[in-house]
């Protein structure tokens, strides 16, 4: 397998918990598990795949913390390397910006030489808007669990096994 380093950003845990959840299933080891507020881009380097991970705060923003660190690495040269975007979000509250931050950090990382893994369908998901849907699908895994908590344990299941037939392994 790939070497996997995992970043997130996390406000309350949620998304904390879902970066150790992807890492126990896909093994990673939690010296590999970054919180971005305490990251730094030159820990990107040793890395083939990028896990990233953060919430959606009020009208679509990006979890506190990815604001300055979303800064600096996208003046990477990220070429040769895979990189996954997942997302917490409440399409209940905010289904006009569900997981909006996923598409923030897509966007954001364009031009960076990176290749994008990770698309998940919209069927399934009950929302009104998001700018992490391109072409139809979400540019990487939206997850809910304020409303939806029973769906994340197959959505996460459904997207490793995603991830590891686009490279991963």
């Amino acid at each position: 397998m790939k070497t996997i380093g995992i970043f997130y950003g996390s406000s309350t845990g949620t998304t904390e918990d879902i970066a150790k959840r992807i890492a126990a299933k896909l093994g990673v080891d939690a010296s590999n598990l970054y919180d971005v507020a305490k990251a730094s881009p030159s820990d990107l380097a040793g890395y083939e795949v990028l896990i990233l991970g953060s919430s959606t705060w009020g009208a679509g923003d990006l979890q506190d913390d990815w604001y300055d660190f979303l800064a600096k690495i996208k003046k990477l040269d990220l070429s040769g390397k895979l990189v996954a975007i997942f997302g917490c979000g409440d399409s209940s509250s905010f289904s006009d910006t569900f997981c909006d931050a996923i598409g923030t950090i897509y966007t954001d990382l364009q031009g960076t030489g990176c290749t994008f893994i990770g698309n998940v369908a919209t069927d399934g998901y009950s929302y009104d808007d998001s700018t992490a849907v391109v072409d139809g699908q979400f540019v990487g895994l939206p997850l809910d669990e304020l409303n939806e908590d029973d769906q994340t344990e197959s959505r996460l299941d459904s997207w490793i096994d995603s991830l590891k037939k686009e490279g991963l392994e």
